[in-house]
């Protein structure tokens, strides 16, 4: 670090916005390679998504091994993962623990809201302006901000006039929410919302679910790791990350090259039954390669998913509500769950049909719908997230002509590979740019900006910003390529339908992971061709 010439600003290499998954990993390899950084967080400690979801079943939805970092063997061999998919308070523990063996906590300030970015012709750096007044200037910045941290609540009337607590499940309080023997009334039936409701539906004294969308939720299948397991884990590491980064979303499962309708009826429906049997994402992305192409397969699988949530609800007209009708199988992210559809089977649970009674205001004691009044002593928001760009365009970033990055994106991201901006030169988007199983994408992506950064720093340049010609074509590609895809057919966060008058459009690169590491790779033994460096 040094000091700006009037002595106040401190000076650094690179800045990082963020200290969860990407940023604690930004900080750790920017360090090892000699450069000075320093990093923000809003939240008081590290760990991001796993700070702020505090909410009851929070935990992952893929294999606790495949999510930890992958970098440090000692790391690997010293941390058990106590179960397949660690909840909320071992994945914060997790953080704290890596940040602790590798002194990263140094480096961060806490409790520091980002307020703006500006780039300084003058100077060729980074500005950044925290909340309470502090700067520093920065000549690289890493917005690791998170796709998945925006919280998103809908603009309900009436919203503060609700008498009693509430919270979006993103901002779940530290100390927790009595929600023993209260009324309860949740909104939202996404990720979220599926872990929350199987888990309060335990305690609540009454609970009503507000449902907009019915989803494809697959049984989660968790269980704790046995000892064995964990030495045999622990001897598969180089395996287990080889077989994560042969697949399209950098998960441990690979999609059977047969084709569902080749084979014959019996055969199809006896894989989809033993994919049932099977924990986590397998029933998605370990079945028959055209389940997640749209066509005859999809519907097939589709409707036998139908069947098995409607096998699990005791009432059949509840039942229909939670059968999902208005999207393919695929084209969302899957929930997993631990019991969801049978709660629907309690007395004291009632789901509301938001589609056909749309919520008119909130009140001082609740919720009113078109067609009743309802009474609540607790009110949670799991209505989900301003995804992928929320975060980033949450912060004022003055580009070298002056634009606010906020106006450049009004119509949808404008960038070279979700990476880098026109216009903003050595600001790295790097979570706009993940693919998949998040870690398994974040650790080549950090690696990769890293290293271009260190070819700067050796070859004597100062800044790095994409051409108009590559940021163009990128756009052309993500539009014309994402339209494709299945995880762009459903009005869902990956397009950002779910947030009034935000730009429909593919948020990530529609490629899979190995083809963008491919592409990146590309770049780079080409002299980063497709950016400017000057």
């Amino acid at each position: 670090m040094t000091k700006s010439q009037n002595g106040n600003i401190p000076i650094f290499d690179v800045i990082v916005i963020g200290a969860g998954l990407t940023g604690l990993l930004s900080i750790h390899h920017l360090r090892d390679k000699g450069f000075t950084v320093q990093a923000f967080d809003d939240a008081a400690g590290v760990g991001g998504t796993w700070y702020w979801n505090r909410y009851p079943g929070c935990r992952f939805d893929s294999e606790s091994y495949t999510y930890g970092y992958f970098f440090s063997e000692e790391l690997l061999q010293e941390w058990d993962w106590k179960e397949h998919y660690s909840g909320q308070p071992e994945n914060e523990r997790y953080f704290n623990y890596v940040a602790d063996k590798f002194d990263l906590k140094k480096h961060v300030r806490f409790n520091s809201h980002v307020d703006s970015l500006r780039f300084n012709e003058e100077t060729q750096d980074w500005t950044v302006s925290i909340e309470d007044g502090y700067q520093a200037r920065g000549r690289f910045v890493i917005t690791a901000v998170g796709i998945l941290s925006a919280n998103y609540v809908p603009d309900f009337e009436g919203i503060h006039d609700f008498q009693g607590p509430w919270c979006h499940t993103g901002k779940w309080p530290k100390e927790g929410m009595d929600l023993k023997g209260k009324r309860v009334g949740v909104i939202g039936t996404g990720a979220s919302g599926v872990q929350l409701i199987t888990e309060i539906a335990k305690e609540v004294g009454h609970l009503t679910v507000f449902q907009r969308t019915a989803n494809f939720c697959a049984p989660l299948r968790n269980r704790p790791i046995t000892d064995e397991e964990q030495k045999d884990i622990k001897s598969r590491f180089p395996e287990i990350l080889e077989k994560c980064m042969d697949t399209a979303g950098s998960f441990m499962h690979k999609f059977d090259p047969r084709s569902a309708m080749e084979v014959s009826k019996e055969e199809r429906y006896e894989q989809y039954e033993e994919l049932w049997k099977e924990s986590g994402f397998k029933k998605w992305l370990g079945n028959f390669y055209d389940v997640m192409l749209p066509g005859e397969a999809n519907e097939d699988y589709a409707e036998f998913f139908r069947n098995k949530i409607r096998e699990r609800v005791n009432d059949p007209v509840v039942a229909e509500r939670l059968v999902p009708k208005d999207h393919m199988f695929g084209s969302k992210r899957l929930p997993c769950e631990s019991g969801y559809y049978e709660v629907y089977n309690q007395d004291n649970v009632l789901l509301v049909d938001v589609k056909s009674a749309p919520i008119e205001r909130i009140t001082n004691t609740g919720i009113k719908t078109t067609d009743h009044e309802y009474e609540f002593d607790v009110i949670i928001y799991a209505t989900g997230f301003d995804a992928v760009t929320g975060s980033l365009l949450g912060i004022d970033i003055y580009g070298a002509n002056g634009e606010l990055l906020k106006e450049k994106y009004s119509e949808g991201p404008k960038s070279f590979m979700g990476i880098m901006s026109v216009g903003y030169p050595n600001l790295w988007t790097v979570n706009a740019a993940s693919v998949g199983n998040f870690p398994r994408a974040a650790e080549p992506l950090v690696g990769w900006v890293i290293e271009a950064i260190e070819y700067m720093r050796e070859n004597g340049f100062h800044t790095i910003e994409p051409s108009i010609e590559s940021e163009e074509e990128w756009g052309k590609h993500v539009k014309e390529e994402g339209a494709k895809i299945l995880r762009s057919q459903a009005a869902s966060w990956f397009v950002g339908a779910n947030i009034p008058g935000k730009a429909r459009g593919l948020l990530t690169a529609p490629d899979s992971a190995p083809v963008m590491r491919a592409k990146r790779a590309e770049i780079a033994s080409n002299n980063y061709q497709g950016f400017v460096l000057k």
